[in-house]
């Protein structure tokens, strides 16, 4: 028994420290994805989600197809970042060496958020223009726009009809997978605030975004999806 004993004992210690070591893992850009996500004012729990499904937070990540780092950003859209706001040194290393500078985790998601701002201008006043944020990020903002469109005058698709327009299966399951995991996590922090409010002395010890208000729950159901190509 006492033998049984041990082993349970050391089994717990070991789940234990997984846990706490994987929420370490995936929270520990939380203040970055934060400030970025400010900075361009997109959603930072939709930036978080992305970031787990593109590359799990690996920052030397590398795509099928030339994508790179946390977010998975492609050196198009790289290019097109550092024309619109690098100065003449930064467009001369990013177009040099994209890969140094997008494997650094900060730029990665400074990159990455400002492409996403992009994408929600393109959806400005139309409802759930998170689905089609994230079919832009995976298949191109020309795709995306392509599956939005209506004939004049009819009203803007909801949500799953405008999944059910998506012709690539992969962006339709990353829309669909990112989606789901974003909502979990918009639940458990709404879930975090309700018992929060009625537990005062806690409201002072999380003064951010962050940060564990993903539990395991969200952390299941990863899948490796071909990344977008802008």
């Amino acid at each position: 028994m006492k033998r049984v004993a041990v082993i349970l004992i050391a089994l717990i210690v070991v789940v234990c420290g997984l846990y706490f070591l994987d929420q370490y893992w995936i929270h520990r850009y939380d203040q970055v994805i934060a400030r970025e996500a400010a900075r361009y004012h997109v959603d930072p729990d939709l930036v978080w989600s992305i970031a787990y499904e593109e590359s799990y937070f690996r920052p030397w990540k590398n795509g099928r197809d030339g994508e790179i780092g946390i977010m998975q950003v492609t050196p198009g859209v790289l290019h097109d970042w550092a024309s619109e706001n690098g100065s003449p040194a930064t467009q001369q290393r990013t177009a040099a060496e994209p890969g140094s500078f997008l494997r650094d985790p900060e730029r990665n998601i400074q990159v990455a958020c400002w492409f996403l701002e992009k994408a929600g201008e393109d959806f400005r006043d139309l409802p759930d223009r998170e689905a089609r944020m994230l079919a832009a990020y995976n298949a191109g903002r020309r795709r995306a726009a392509d599956w939005n469109r209506v004939d004049s005058g009819a009203p803007p698709l909801n949500e799953q009809e405008f999944i059910a327009r998506i012709d690539i299966p992969s962006t339709r399951a990353y829309v669909t997978s990112i989606l789901e995991r974003y909502r979990r996590v918009k639940s458990n922090r709404s879930n975090s605030l309700v018992q929060s409010t009625s537990i005062p002395e806690r409201l002072n010890l999380v003064p951010g975004w962050n940060s564990s208000v993903a539990p395991a729950a969200i952390t299941t159901g990863r899948r490796a999806l071909r990344p977008h190509a802008h």
